[in-house]
């Protein structure tokens, strides 16, 4: 989403296209759900990416998880068990300061917004994952069938007991951003409340702090870095 590619770079990126970051880094603005993600997988593939990763925000599954937290996988759960690239992984994570608090473990990947604490209750107990989101299946399908290198870093925006409410789902734009036009009637009518709207503000600040805070840290493993070398590492958003 557009919210998780300002954390990466401040440029307006279009929509659906493959921009260099310099370094050697691609990002690929590609909006939120599994076909979108596999889109700009393969258009990044074809463009030259030597590896793929997933970087964004996150649903928590446990009560553990509070937003801000990082979650960092070892797998990815999308109907079948996927592995992320285990030493890329490692040495990311060296770079990163201390504050942050980062998790490991199963993500999974939904292909409907995870919108109410039951629903995640029942994923988290069928899948054994942390957390949740809607994209990271797609790139790590499209690295596995390429022998590509593989990461997901994404930053949790909602706690286990809450989540975003599906009739809000109408008011958000392709790439992520509020339709206000859509949204002002919702809390008109009383389908959204300022509460829920502000909570949901504070979390996904919160989850792009930390993304942030990888970028900046982690810039060699993120490709973003002027002084990276060896392998092109190419960013979905």
């Amino acid at each position: 989403m557009r919210m998780e590619a300002r954390c990466v770079t401040p440029l307006r990126l279009p929509f659906n296209r493959m921009i260099s970051l310099g370094g050697s880094a691609a990002i690929w603005l590609c909006g939120m759900g599994e076909e979108p993600a596999r889109e700009a997988a393969e258009g990044l593939r074809t463009g030259g990416a030597t590896a793929l990763m997933s970087f964004g925000l996150a649903g928590a599954l446990i009560p553990s998880l509070r937003p801000g937290d990082l979650v960092l996988p070892e797998s990815i759960y999308a109907g079948r068990s996927l592995q992320v690239d285990l030493s890329w992984r490692a040495r990311l994570q060296q770079q990163l300061p201390p504050h942050l608090s980062v998790v490991g473990g199963i993500l999974v990947t939904s292909r409907q917004v995870v919108t109410s604490a039951t629903e995640k209750r029942a994923l988290a107990q069928v899948t054994g994952a942390c957390a949740v989101d809607m994209e990271s299946g797609a790139v790590a399908e499209t690295a596995a069938q390429a022998g590509m290198p593989f990461l997901a870093v994404r930053a949790i925006s909602d706690p286990a007991g809450f989540s975003p409410p599906s009739v809000l789902l109408g008011a958000i734009r392709r790439d992520g951003s509020a339709d206000l036009t859509r949204l002002l009637p919702l809390l008109l009518r009383g389908s959204v409340t300022p509460g829920t709207l502000l909570r949901l503000a504070v979390g996904s600040r919160a989850a792009c702090s930390t993304l942030s805070a990888v970028v900046r840290y982690a810039d060699r493993e993120m490709g973003t870095s002027t002084h990276a070398a060896g392998t092109r590492r190419m960013s979905e958003g």
